[in-house]
């Protein structure tokens, strides 16, 4: 059985999902390009904890995290089932590699979950398991959480990482830029330093790009949305390498960039 590559994605805003734009276009061909797996195991920005919980609902239910948006978003419902045993199996891999872990029940699919599935899988029949980011401790242990779910690829099992490759919204609310407004020097340069050490597989650097990316603190005065990449880039395994298979910017300051590793 071929391993499958993980994946990283910027999932944007909630409304992302109904209107044409290029990321949008990317996520919604991404299901065909990549094949079923017979799982999911997604890293999304929007559920945060202290440690690596993981959700082992049988049936999740949804989550509108988010206010001021259309309508139509809090009508939205993405029906994938639970994998108890896909939660159950990666609490006990990163144990095994030293990590605490937590499997939690009762919360629901966040829309840094089911924006980039209901278009990359809006059949919703792959069974998915949701798990969380640990902001206070940084990409070096998200890489390590990564490694120590990397054997999961080989079981069929598709990694996300759903964050965002830029994401200062301090920016986007008050910065005046125009939703085609090209990126600005500083997001750029952090955008160009993330696919050189992608490319070249320099995880290492990644793990460290708090203090080596240029304008990391601008692009990521918090670190949720940067961290998945961190995690898919590890959880590829020992060599991995990574390739962008979408950029575009929106409002000028948000990358919406996805990778895949392998």
């Amino acid at each position: 059985m071929t391993a499958f590559p993980t994946l990283f994605v910027s999932h944007g805003a909630p409304n992302l999902i109904l209107h044409d734009n290029p990321a949008r276009d990317c996520l919604a061909r991404l299901g065909d390009e990549l094949g079923r797996p017979q799982a999911i195991l997604i890293a999304s920005a929007h559920f945060e904890a202290a440690t690596p919980s993981f959700c082992i609902d049988k049936n999740p239910g949804m989550i509108y995290d988010f206010q001021g948006f259309e309508d139509e978003l809090y009508k939205i419902v993405y029906p994938a089932p639970g994998l108890p045993q896909l939660a159950e199996l990666a609490a006990y891999l990163v144990e095994q590699a030293g990590i605490p872990s937590t499997e939690i029940s009762g919360r629901g699919f966040d829309h840094g979950v089911w924006v980039p599935l209901a278009l990359m899988y809006p059949g919703a029949e792959i069974p998915v398991v949701q798990m969380s980011v640990q902001p206070a401790l940084g990409a070096g242990h998200h890489v390590a959480l990564g490694r120590a779910l990397a054997a999961l690829r080989k079981q069929n099992v598709l990694v996300i990482g759903s964050g965002s490759l830029t994401h200062n919204l301090h920016e986007v609310l008050n910065g005046g830029y125009a939703f085609d407004a090209p990126a600005p020097y500083w997001v750029q340069d952090f955008d160009d330093w993330v696919l050189a050490k992608a490319q070249s597989g320099e995880i290492e650097a990644i793990a460290e790009y708090r203090n080596l990316a240029p304008h990391a603190r601008d692009n990521h005065p918090s670190e949720e949305h940067f961290l998945p990449l961190a995690f898919a880039f590890g959880a590829a395994g020992e060599g991995a390498r990574g390739r962008r298979i979408h950029h575009s910017v929106q409002r000028g300051v948000m990358a919406m960039d996805a990778y895949l590793f392998e």
